[in-house]
């Protein structure tokens, strides 16, 4: 097994999973409406946006699918990749890791709209389905309960963001996927920074609460 087709692999899979993770799912369900989605409440392609903007069917269908493609790259994508580069100094942890981050990558920065997209929590959960279920269960119930308390989507999204590489230590993930999922967990924060000051100055909106002004 040479280096040269190890590398291939690795760079194969993370430019699939780019151009998955870059279907701008929100965009274009909205836009089969006549919408913008980008024009409309915070300007946000994410299921989220597309929750108020369009409704809940919507936005269920927009967050399954963008998870989905999450899942498909560390999974799908991934083992393809792997069965061509298979031998030694093929790791599949790597391959999956490699999808998963590109995939996210894909989702917040997609190519088809100027490099401008999501906030990636959907695809996150896909990515985080494959590579640590365990800790995506933990994670999974801090939202639920900070969201109830709350009802701010940015705040449950930002606190189980938080939780997520001690959840990963917790559930047996190894080294590598500890680092990995902090690094994931720097990026969704930099990606609330808006939701975050609004949460500060106490301008954000509460999920099913009257609009203030654009939000997450």
């Amino acid at each position: 097994m040479s280096f040269v087709q190890i590398f291939g692999g690795y760079l194969a899979t993370a430019i699939a999973a780019y151009l998955l993770g870059s279907i701008p799912t929100g965009f274009l369900v909205a836009k089969a409406r006549g919408i913008d989605i980008r024009s409309v409440g915070s300007g946000n392609i994410g299921a989220t946006n597309v929750f108020r903007a369009l409704g809940k069917p919507a936005g269920i269908f927009v967050l399954v699918i963008d998870g989905l493609k999450g899942y498909a790259a560390c999974e799908w994508l991934a083992d393809l990749a792997l069965g061509w580069s298979s031998g030694p100094g093929a790791d599949k942890e790597i391959f999956k890791i490699v999808g998963g981050i590109f995939a996210i990558l894909g989702h917040n920065y997609t190519c088809w709209l100027k490099f401008k997209g999501g906030k990636g929590i959907a695809t996150s959960g896909g990515v985080l389905a494959a590579l640590v279920p365990g800790a995506l269960l933990i994670i999974l119930g801090i939202w639920i309960v900070v969201f109830a308390t709350t009802r701010y989507v940015s705040l449950a999204s930002i606190a189980a963001s938080f939780s997520l590489p001690v959840a990963t230590w917790l559930t047996g993930g190894s080294m590598t996927l500890s680092l990995v999922t902090g690094a994931m967990t720097l990026l969704a924060i930099y990606k609330h920074k808006g939701n975050i000051q609004r949460l500060l100055s106490g301008t954000e909106n509460r999920l099913g609460a009257k609009k203030k002004e654009a939000t997450s």
